[in-house]
């Protein structure tokens, strides 16, 4: 027997993972025992918090967490609002989901439950997933975890995390295949009609300008990447143009952005030319030079890097007309 316990914090919460969670994993149980075997799970869902409303509609009441001493596996849900705060009303179950990570327990986080389970300290020096409109302010908080931008699940030393929105799915078909087998994880993807084998949030993935760091000269040099997305920008000559060397103009530009010059000048043309091709106006041909590429392969190459997808199979999946019946 697996004892499962899904935390609730005091904070905003997505009723959808914790309500999916319970759901995924109770019918799991279900099929297994099914099949002739004993029931694997026993599931909780539990919190320092007596009740926890979500959107003024649903009101969630959990068990009391300090009656559980010992868990296989918890599951923290993602959050909403603002990080910072909720990890400071969420101390004590904070130390509690440290101290069951050192009896022994393993820890899944749901996309931005990412903040809480790296408050812990425990993702200090590994890698972990999050939702990729919260990487930015993950960073800030947690430098030293290294986040896996593109993945949809990560697990190293019986921590697992996951991208972001409805992708807590896969992770929790990841997890039943580990608590049971290959053949029931495959039976609750097409009960739930989930994709199975979705392994990326790439092509998910919008690249959010990032000015809110406070360096002027960082600023002017983004400004001015962004207006001339069609150009061949030198950034030897851009430096000199701000009165900074090339080192200490990347050095700077890296710290305040988190990309480098040249990543951060192909996120931004990748980024205009996913629009265009959103829009399905003009050839993939027009769109390469719209955005400054004469090469190709080139723009095939950094475009599938960033998003996972090649130019064509990116227009092909995002302008289609959707058809109902």
């Amino acid at each position: 027997m697996k004892y499962i316990t899904i935390v609730v914090p005091d904070c905003e919460l997505n009723l959808n993972s914790i309500a999916g969670a319970y759901e995924i994993l109770s019918r799991a149980n279900d099929y297994w025992q099914k099949l002739g075997n004993r029931s694997m799970l026993e599931i909780q869902i539990a919190g320092f918090v007596s009740e926890s409303k979500v959107n003024g509609y649903f009101t969630v009441h959990p068990t009391d967490i300090s009656t559980i001493h010992k868990t296989d596996l918890l599951i923290i849900p993602s959050i909403f609002g603002d990080y910072g705060k909720t990890v400071d009303k969420n101390e004590a179950l904070i130390e509690w989901i440290g101290r069951q990570y050192k009896q022994g327990a393993e820890i899944a986080s749901m996309c931005s439950g990412a903040f809480l389970l790296a408050a812990t300290g425990l993702l200090e020096g590994k890698t972990c997933s999050t939702h990729w409109n919260a990487v930015e302010q993950f960073k800030q908080m947690y430098p030293n975890v290294k986040i896996a931008e593109d993945k949809i699940i990560t697990h190293e030393n019986g921590i697992y995390t996951n991208g972001g929105g409805y992708s807590f799915l896969n992770l929790m078909l990841y997890l039943v295949e580990k608590l049971f087998d290959r053949s029931t994880a495959v039976f609750c993807s097409k009960i739930f009609q989930i994709d199975i084998e979705r392994t990326t949030q790439s092509q998910f993935s919008i690249f959010h300008i990032q000015k809110g760091h406070g360096d002027e000269l960082i600023n002017k040099a983004q400004t001015y990447i962004e207006k001339h997305v069609e150009s061949k920008i030198s950034f030897e000559k851009l430096a000199s143009e701000l009165a900074i060397s090339r080192r200490n103009f990347d050095r700077r530009f890296i710290k305040a952005t988190g990309n480098t010059p040249v990543e951060y000048l192909q996120r931004v043309k990748v980024e205009a030319a996913k629009k265009e091709l959103e829009r399905g106006r003009k050839s993939i041909y027009e769109i390469m030079g719209d955005v400054g590429y004469i090469d190709d392969k080139a723009f095939r190459e950094v475009f599938k890097k960033i998003t996972g997808l090649s130019p064509l199979d990116y227009r092909n999946k995002y302008n289609k007309v959707l058809k109902v019946g």
